[in-house]
């Protein structure tokens, strides 16, 4: 995927519940994987792809899958489960799928059972991957409502800002405040002083830096867009490179992106 593919998937991007009555086919369900295993090699992660993720949910409908986010107690950890399983997101929506970050309406305990995950390890969320349908659901648009009462703009996010942000800052901004976070609250906090440009989330972190991490994919895909190639260093600070790339782009059929 390009850089342009990228932004079109976050414009397009909602969280969907239903799903048409329709496993995904296994083509579809093969690239899923090989990203999954891009990422956790990549990565350092324990992603899993379920196939049939129906028995998990009570309020979810239709047929879909999911990826069983996880990895090792860490905040970083944790910062990195949102940041790759955003790419894998953003490829499949622009693929014509349905997705949805879930940290808290499935069965957690089902979900351990299944993948018998080390004690050491931690689930930390799930994205449930399905053939979304037309039309949202009464669930879909009555839990829009209420997440969706009062939106932070990312100027509401920006801490502490000394000079004007460079272009490429702000619109990477913009592209944060296009995406997912739990309840919608996004509880990341940005600074930009001599500049330099960095992020933070409070104490206790629990899915915040997932939150976190969704959000510094974004910003690096908007700045990219607006010439400023650059990477998060482990002090969260960005640092503009030269010759930055995303990866994980395995191949979908162009049919794929039907989900008739």
């Amino acid at each position: 995927m390009t850089n342009e593919q990228y932004i079109k998937a976050i414009e397009n991007r909602h969280s969907r519940r239903a799903y048409k009555q329709k496993h995904l086919s296994q083509e579809i369900k093969d690239v899923i994987k090989q990203m999954v295993d891009a990422v956790n090699e990549e990565a350092g992660l324990d992603l899993l792809f379920i196939d049939d993720a129906t028995p998990f949910f009570s309020i979810f409908s239709g047929k879909f899958s999911m990826i069983v986010v996880a990895g090792d107690d860490s905040q970083k950890v944790r910062e990195n489960c949102g940041y790759f399983g955003e790419s894998i997101v953003l490829q499949c929506v622009y693929h014509g799928l349905g997705t949805c970050w879930v940290s808290g309406t499935y069965n957690e305990n089902k979900v351990y059972e299944a993948i018998k995950l080390p004690s050491e390890k931690r689930v930390y969320a799930v994205i449930t991957i399905g053939y979304p349908k037309d039309r949202y659901s009464l669930v879909e648009k009555t839990m829009y409502k209420a997440t969706h009462k009062k939106c932070k703009s990312y100027q509401d996010m920006i801490e502490v800002c000394d000079e004007k942000l460079p272009e490429a800052y702000a619109y990477g901004l913009s592209l944060v405040e296009k995406g997912p976070s739990a309840v919608n609250r996004r509880p990341v906090k940005f600074r930009y002083e001599n500049g330099e440009f960095s992020g933070y989330v409070d104490e206790p972190y629990s899915d915040k830096s997932v939150d976190f991490g969704i959000a510094k994919l974004h910003f690096v895909i908007g700045a990219m867009a607006k010439g400023v190639n650059g990477k998060w260093s482990f002090e969260n600070v960005f640092e503009p490179v030269d010759g930055q790339r995303l990866k994980f782009e395995p191949k979908m059929d162009e049919e794929e992106k039907s989900n008739e």
